[in-house]
Formats: structure tokens, C-alpha cells, sequence
């Protein structure tokens, strides 16, 4: 997919202090070059017009912080907006760019730029939806020391009753976050699959698990224990013995491709994390 030369640019900022003095470098390169704005809390800060997430209408979405910016920023989008992630953070598998680059980069894109695509997983609940999950979508106990009992289903065969702390339902992008730390494979992002991957089991045979990802997962509380859904680490909801959670493909994500070398990129990344 490409986008020919952007007319329109959002950005959003984390709201640190280096993070804001990068976005109104971006902001004032842009000016001269795009019609841009900034989100209402970065303009306030900046003194700048601005407007919220959601109801941003722009041919770009700029992130200047770590994944959970973009994280956090998709949660708002109501429409599909290609992104392109600043990494000010730390690790950054979902920012591409260094602040040092940050206005080279956007010079090039001005003239268009491709996009991928990223899947992302619908989360449903009785009570109604949640947000798209991006990297994951966790079940897990409320009350550390007590294990959850639940069962399984992906497309109506059960899968597994477990005895465990919780269990990750992740995407490709996803595999590299919280389902590599509780260990689950890695997954490249063009391959079309949903993972599952236990917390701490207490069953030998419970194993990390890909499915395709157009599979409807089910997960069926069997004893009443208070349990979190959390969703990218930035949504949570309490649920209880009553809900049934199901988890099906949900609408992609787009994200800006700068170059063709996520294995090289996941290697630097992942070499660095022991770095930190």
C-alpha cells in the first residue's frame, strides 16, 4: 500500500519534556511544509491549536514517545491512520526512527511513503467490546498467588483447561512484548496467526500454541477469582465467573514502512534489551 504526498499531519506527543521539545521541532519543520496538527494536550503545552486523538483527520500520524504512546494512540483512532513512531523510549519495537533522524525521515515522506499492515485482535466481553489489541490481549489473576482455573476453546474444540496465573492472547507484533516474556515464540508480522501462551502453568502439557488468526478463541472462567483483561498494557477491566471472553481478528493497524529489515531489526533490538 502506498500514500502519495501527505497534505495532512497529526502529532502526538507523550508529554515529556524531551518529547515535547522533538514534536515542536516537527511541528515547525512541518508547518512550513504540510498542513499539521498537534493533540490538545501537546498544544496546550506548546501553545499551540490543537485537537483530540479521535478526532483527528490526517493522512499521517506522527508518535513522538515509546510503544506505549503508540499504543495509547491507537486506542483513540476512530479511523485508519498509517503511524510512524519517535522512538524517545526505551527498547521501541513499534518506533522505527531515532529523534536525530526525526526531520531527515519526514523529508522523505513528504514525497509519500508505503504502509503495513499490522493485524490486530477483537476482544469481546458480554457487557460488550474493548479496545483492538495490538500486541496482546491478558487474562490473568487479580490476586498474585492464587491461580486462575479456565478453559479454552478456538473454534468450538477446547483447547486446554488450565491452571495458571493467566494466559496471553497475542498477535505477531505482540509476540516480541509480553508473550516472548512469559514464553511464547516469536512470530514474524506478516504471518497470519494469534498466539497463546500460558502464564505459569500448572499443567505439564500446556504449551504455547498458534492458530490462525481468523480462529474464534473463547476463554471460559471455571471458578470464581477476580481477574484483570488487560489490553496492550493500557487498557484494564475487571471481569468475573460470568464472562466469557472472545477474541477473533480484529481491524489492522497501519504503520509507516521505512525499510524492509524487521529480522535485522528485531536482532539489534532484542541484543539491546539485556543492555538496559
Amino acid at each position: 500500500m502506498n500514500v502519495n504526498q501527505p497534505e495532512r499531519i497529526g502529532v502526538v506527543c507523550r508529554g515529556d519534556a524531551p518529547d515535547l521539545r522533538v514534536s515542536n521541532e516537527l511541528l515547525e519543520y512541518l508547518a512550513k511544509k504540510v498542513e499539521v496538527i498537534a493533540d490538545s494536550e501537546t498544544a496546550n503545552k506548546l501553545n499551540k491549536a490543537g485537537s483530540r486523538i479521535k478526532d483527528m483527520n490526517v493522512d499521517l500520524l506522527i508518535c513522538v514517545g515509546g510503544d506505549g504512546t503508540i499504543l495509547r494512540t491507537l486506542h483513540h483512532l476512530r479511523v485508519d491512520i498509517p503511524v510512524l513512531g519517535i522512538n524517545m523510549g526505551t527498547i521501541g519495537f513499534l518506533a522505527d526512527v531515532q529523534p536525530a533522524d526525526a526531520v531527515s525521515t519526514l523529508a522523505m515522506l513528504l514525497d509519500g511513503f508505503d504502509v503495513e499492515r499490522r493485524e490486530r485482535l477483537a476482544v469481546k466481553l458480554k457487557d460488550g467490546q474493548v479496545p483492538y489489541a495490538l500486541n496482546e490481549a491478558v487474562v490473568i489473576t487479580s490476586n498474585p498467588g492464587k491461580m486462575l482455573h479456565f478453559a479454552i476453546f478456538v473454534d468450538g474444540e477446547e483447547w486446554e483447561r488450565l491452571r495458571a496465573d493467566g494466559v496471553v492472547f497475542a498477535t505477531p507484533t505482540g509476540s516480541t512484548a509480553y508473550a516472548m516474556g512469559a514464553g511464547g515464540p516469536i512470530v514474524h508480522p506478516g504471518v497470519n496467526a494469534a498466539i497463546i501462551v500460558p502464564i505459569a502453568p500448572f499443567n505439564l502439557s500446556a504449551r504455547p500454541t498458534v492458530v490462525d488468526i481468523n480462529s474464534e478463541i473463547n476463554l471460559e472462567l471455571l471458578v470464581t477469582k477476580d481477574a484483570e483483561l488487560i489490553i496492550d498494557g493500557q487498557f484494564y477491566r475487571k471481569i468475573g465467573h460470568e464472562n466469557r471472553i472472545s477474541i477473533t481478528k480484529g481491524e489492522p493497524a497501519y504503520f509507516v514502512k521505512l525499510r524492509d529489515r524487521h529480522l535485522l531489526k528485531l536482532h539489534d533490538k532484542l541484543r539491546n534489551i539485556g543492555k538496559i
